[in-house]
């Protein structure tokens, strides 16, 4: 007696959905495995969970880049390759991004104000006078 059909839909418990993942992942990495050793097939597989942890598996008998090349050549997609100095300048331009956000947060959650000039601090009243307005306002209705 097999097990009826199941309806794909997403998992909501985010415990049970990490559980199942982590099975089905190691399961589909076990067939990959297999597929490669009993058919002699080149496999490569790369998973990203939803927290961005990597996952991958490559043919024993093969290299990512030997697959890559393959896979580019039967495709015709060209899979962009990236210098290390690109990958710095877009990761440096993205760490200042980030540091400039969360000095923004720190001053919207006052944290910290001491870095702020005259014309930012009036900035910043104002708009908590215009939040303790709508607040007001609705209070009212």
């Amino acid at each position: 007696m097999g097990r009826g059909k199941l309806k794909i839909k997403r998992i909501a418990n985010a415990t049970d959905r990490q559980v199942t993942f982590s099975k089905r992942r190691d399961r589909l990495l076990k067939k990959a495995h297999e597929l490669a050793v009993l058919y002699d097939a080149q496999i490569q597989l790369i998973i990203f969970s939803s927290s961005g942890k990597m996952f991958d598996y490559c043919s024993p008998q093969s290299s990512m880049r030997q697959i890559i090349d393959r896979f580019e050549k039967a495709s015709g997609v060209r899979i962009q390759e990236y210098d290390d100095k690109q990958i710095y300048c877009e990761m440096t331009t993205m760490k200042n991004e980030n540091d400039k956000l969360q000095a923004i947060m720190r001053h919207l959650t006052e944290e910290d104000l001491t870095t702020l000039t005259k014309t930012h601090l009036k900035h910043l009243e104002k708009q908590l006078e215009v939040s303790v307005d709508r607040v007001r306002s609705r209070e009212v209705q």
